[in-house]
């Protein structure tokens, strides 16, 4: 299982990104799992439905099952969120492992940018980007520039840099050391 992530400020098209490479990675061959990084609380389950009413009487994990698809929902009450290495670890066998935020985590990134959000690039402070898309030409890049509609490219890319989940967190970005 290897690992990649996406990093950009909010509004940059990380998602809109993930959602059109993905096709692209399945279309060569490769499973393909997804974890995002939410910055406030956030439900999947429905109020009013039986999981719902479950996890609101106080269950700590309560997990739906269908004949199509199966969820976990584990609320962590006042603990911290788990480290990223757990979360990697929860999930299961495949090719590739697209990381959507957890931009300050030390794991190859393909930095998302659009000067239209109005934010500066992530790029040279974080040593973990291996890459920028973008919409507009960046010549002070000191990393491979991508445009943001060159999907194959990106595909490419997120193919070639990702790494291995063993070695995920021996990367120490220059934003993950200023944390500690």
């Amino acid at each position: 299982m290897r690992i990649i992530g996406l990093a950009g400020w909010s509004g940059s098209g990380k998602t809109t990104l993930v959602t059109s490479v993905i096709p692209v990675l399945v279309k060569r061959g490769l499973k393909v799992s997804t974890v995002k990084h939410a910055h406030h609380g956030f439900d999947i389950d429905q109020p009013g439905k039986d999981s719902w009413l479950h996890r609101e009487a106080g269950a700590s994990e309560v997990a739906v099952v269908s004949s199509r698809r199966w969820a976990i929902v584990h609320e962590l009450g006042d603990e911290p969120e788990p480290p990223f290495a757990d979360l990697l670890a929860k999930l299961s066998p495949v090719d590739l492992v697209i990381v959507e935020g957890f931009k300050h985590h030390s794991h190859p990134k393909l930095e998302i940018y659009r000067a239209a959000v109005g934010k500066p690039l992530l790029h040279p402070d974080d040593d973990c980007i291996v890459a920028i898309a973008t919409d507009v030409p960046l010549r002070e890049a000191q990393v491979p520039v991508l445009m943001l509609d060159d999907i194959e490219s990106i595909a490419n890319v997120l193919q070639a840099e990702a790494l291995p989940r063993e070695q995920i967190g021996n990367l120490r970005s220059a934003a993950s050391r200023s944390e500690t």
